[in-house]
């Protein structure tokens, strides 16, 4: 098979994993085939190299395109024309770096060998400088995940489901267990790496300088939504327990599409459930949007409040099972409390201004900082960059209102309604 084939099988088998934070597979630009454009975590645009190792894998999860009984062409790289290819992109500004993942073709331990001996090649061999972003293969021995991360920026593992009872179901080869366990084992080596180059720098070794950081860009996984039963609550609950315990730079989440929507990985497996058709939510010339990918938006909304806005999971829904579909997470809570607010952006402090709509994290500082000289009236905070058509129903500006929190049902209609002429997706809420 001739190398390009393989970079189209193989960058087009990758392309449904969204954990790092793409925007799509190169198709319809004229960039190379599995070249996609990512975002680092200060908003930076990146374009990788995403690809698989090999397509072909023994597990038969119901969700993936790349499953065992799929009829699917496969492919399968060798680490030289791996290494070759990422090189020469990076020699011509096609990519800053390299995401890797595969599908399990052999043993784990195998699987991963494989990886590692990419990224090793890259960098000892090759004197690549780029990203490169290595997926676990879950089951393979912690020497291995330890190596790993010493040639890597980031490396991740797919929880893929939210219970053990959906990957039962609908990945019977996996087990979170397992999985969690290559979690345990990268959160353990990032501890051991950092306390040896505490005990380095403290002794004033040489040696810290050739100790190279354990994946310095920490760990990721993501979450198949949609494909199983559970409810936005527990799927942010467990976001956040991931947060917690194993300090996880990201949570992805993958909105599951069946064979009809845009995207959507080939012939539906029997054991997953099928969208309605009713399904369609908003619709933009060549690019409809279904409510599962709505869903998935408020996902990210919600984790993007327990991530910047210093909320807690249980405070997100409460009492609820999912996440309102017509407003952004911060305006429903804001609506269920309206005896939180009006507060006066002259006086409340940072955590108080974030939980006001209309207010980001980047608002918030802005408004600490400008008051200190002056006290700041609505233009002011206009200026600012907060989006009165939210805020204005929750604060106070030297006392006076523009409109007054009295009205739950009218308000919730009014910023429903403005957020629907928004363009998804928007955090600043």
């Amino acid at each position: 098979m001739e190398l390009i084939e393989k970079l189209g099988i193989l960058g087009g088998a990758a392309k449904y994993d969204a954990s790092c934070a793409t925007s799509g597979s190169g198709q319809g630009t004229n960039l190379p085939a599995g070249v996609c454009h990512s975002w680092t975590g200060d908003g930076r645009c990146v374009s990788l190299l995403k690809v698989l190792f090999s397509n072909s894998c023994r597990f038969d999860c119901a969700y993936c395109v790349n499953r065992a009984s799929a009829d699917a062409k496969r492919a399968t790289f060798t680490v030289q024309e791996l290494v070759d290819i990422t090189c020469e992109f990076y020699r011509r500004n096609y990519i800053e770096g390299l995401f890797l993942s595969s599908g399990i073709f052999a043993d784990p331990d195998i699987v991963m060998e494989k990886l590692i001996a990419v990224a090793r090649t890259l960098r000892q061999e090759a004197g690549f400088t780029g990203y490169i972003h290595l997926k676990i293969i879950p089951g393979a021995g912690g020497k291995y995940i330890r190596e790993a991360g010493l040639y890597t920026d980031r490396i991740s593992c797919n929880i893929e489901l939210p219970t053990e009872k959906s990957l039962a179901l609908l990945a019977p080869q996996k087990s979170g267990k397992v999985i969690m366990g290559a979690m345990d084992n990268v959160r353990d080596a990032t501890a051991e790496n950092e306390d040896d180059r505490l005990m380095l720098a403290r002794k004033g070794s040489p040696k810290l300088d050739s100790l190279p950081v354990f994946a310095p860009a920490g760990q990721s996984t993501q979450l198949i939504v949609g494909a199983s039963e559970e409810d936005d609550n527990r799927i942010i609950n467990l976001a956040s327990a991931f947060y917690k315990k194993y300090s996880m730079r990201r949570v992805y989440y993958s909105a599951y599409t069946p064979v009809g929507l845009p995207g959507g990985p080939g012939i539906p497996d029997k054991r997953l459930p099928a969208l309605p058709e009713d399904t369609l939510l908003f619709a933009r010339p060549g690019e409809p949007i279904r409510r599962a990918l709505a869903r998935e938006h408020r996902l990210y909304q919600a984790d993007w409040l327990m991530r910047f806005y210093h909320f807690a999971s249980h405070e997100i829904l409460e009492d609820e099972p999912y996440l309102d579909t017509a407003l952004d997470p911060k305006s429903a809570w804001a609506l269920r409390h309206l005896d939180f607010f009006p507060i006066e952006v002259n006086k409340a402090d940072y955590e108080l201004l974030l939980r006001a709509p209309g207010i980001g994290a980047k608002s918030a500082r802005r408004i600490i900082e400008a008051r200190r000289s002056h006290s700041l009236s609505f233009d002011n905070l206009r200026r600012i960059g907060v989006t009165l058509k939210r805020a204005k129903y929750f604060l106070t500006a030297q006392g006076s209102f523009i409109d007054k929190a009295d009205d739950a049902k009218r308000i919730r209609r009014k910023l429903a309604d403005d957020e629907g002429a928004l363009q998804l997706p928007l955090f600043e809420f």
